[in-house]
């Protein structure tokens, strides 16, 4: 083994970060490191579960947890025997505290963070795309969230780093960039020019004219700028795919939850968004369940996503969190909660369905990630008809749906 081995629960931000600890840890082969989510209860479970197997299956290896569900709960996994050390989320990128002399917790103020680290602007890379970080931790207080508690306070990393960073990543072959972030669409807020979002990314696009196309991660719908608006309007490298934090489609439930738009708000962005980028593709996170939600209020989530043609859903049933105010309102039960979810899934299917009917018969630029596989602009699977080098990126016409891809044939 040339590092050690780490086990990602969570996100992609998670995922990411996984690769900022293998560079800090690169040598410490007997190390088992576990990168905990505490987005639910489930994620913790899961996690405690893999520490057990890990140590049944790596007797004589050090497990360090770290993540954010021991960044807030550090004492449940320093109580685990089979658990050596657990770091907290601003300490698992600082190779000394993987040292044996090191105290057996170390979990410093998340609170207190406001340096932009380093390790924010390294990319995670998969094989045809790089995942950059450009802002981390959040300022808002969702009532069902507790994830606040495990980044901190919103931070940035500067414009000259991210566009640094791309452009290694264009150097290294890299067609696609992802921007991510905790709370994306707050970017800048703490920094001294106080840029925002888009006007970021604008820069960003202008001084790495050979990056080929740009997404962004989740973003919150009350926070889209003017400038983002006219970049989707104008800059066809970014990617006509928007994911928003949308979690309900009812304005009580939006405003139990402490949720800075309305269901209105929604209409309105993703009319606004059509008006100029006729062909974009929208996804959204829900929660299903949330305390208090009725019937009438679940199918006016269901509308909503019908109103504004939403194909790509992430559908969470609602799970308290020890210390969020939404854990102390009136809950539903967890069989309802289940229920609701399953029929978000399967409307979202359908949506989705619908949507990549829609593409049947228009071209599109597919980035190969494996073989005959790749994604369209819009993030859509497309099944290509011939064997094509990974990370190309081909011109096809999509001729039909097979299952949940499109069938395209390249084009010469």
């Amino acid at each position: 083994m040339s590092g050690p081995e780490i086990v990602t629960f969570g996100c992609r931000l998670n995922a990411y970060e996984s690769e900022a600890i293998r560079a800090a840890t690169a040598g410490h082969d007997d190390l088992v490191i576990v990168n905990t989510c505490a987005v639910t209860a489930e994620a913790e479970r899961q996690a405690r579960q893999a520490i057990r197997r890990l140590r049944r299956e790596r007797p004589n290896a050090r497990i360090v947890v770290t993540g954010c569900a021991a960044q807030i709960n550090p004492g449940a996994f320093a109580a685990m025997p089979e658990v050596d050390r657990v770091l907290g989320n601003s300490e698992k990128f600082l190779s000394e505290r993987y040292a044996d002399t090191e105290a057996r917790v170390i979990v410093g103020d998340i609170m207190a963070v406001r340096e932009t680290a380093g390790h924010l602007a390294a990319g995670f890379r998969e094989r045809v795309r790089a995942f950059v970080q450009v802002q981390n931790g959040c300022d808002h207080r969702c009532t069902f969230c507790i994830i606040p508690y495990g980044r901190g306070p919103s931070r940035s990393v500067p414009p000259a780093h991210i566009i640094e960073e791309l452009k290694a990543l264009v150097d290294a072959g890299y067609r696609e960039v992802v921007l991510t972030g905790v709370d994306l669409t707050s970017y800048g807020g703490d920094l001294p020019e106080r840029p925002h979002l888009g006007g970021m990314i604008r820069g960003l696009l202008d001084a790495v004219p050979g990056l080929a196309r740009l997404r962004l991660s989740s973003v919150d719908p009350a926070e889209v700028d003017d400038d983002l608006f006219r970049l989707f309007a104008e800059e066809g490298r970014l990617m006509p795919h928007l994911h928003l934090s949308l979690q309900s489609g009812d304005d009580l439930i939006l405003k139990r939850m402490k949720r800075r738009h309305s269901r209105a708000d929604v209409v309105r962005l993703c009319g606004r968004l059509r008006a100029v980028r006729p062909d974009i593709a929208f996804g959204a996170d829900l929660i299903a369940g949330f305390p208090t939600e009725t019937e009438a209020m679940a199918a006016g989530t269901r509308s909503l996503l019908d109103e504004c043609g939403i194909a790509f859903l992430h559908v969470f049933p609602y799970s308290p969190r020890v210390g969020t105010p939404a854990a102390r309102m009136p809950q539903i039960p967890v069989a309802l909660r289940r229920e609701r979810a399953a029929q978000l899934r399967e409307q979202g299917a359908e949506l989705r369905r619908r949507f990549l009917a829609g593409l049947v018969g228009a071209t599109a630029d597919v980035l190969v990630e494996d073989g005959t596989f790749g994604r369209s602009e819009h993030f859509a699977p497309v099944r290509v008809d011939r064997e094509t080098p990974v990370g190309a990126l081909v011109r096809a016409r999509l001729e039909a749906i097979d299952g949940e891809e499109l069938r395209a044939r390249i084009l010469a």
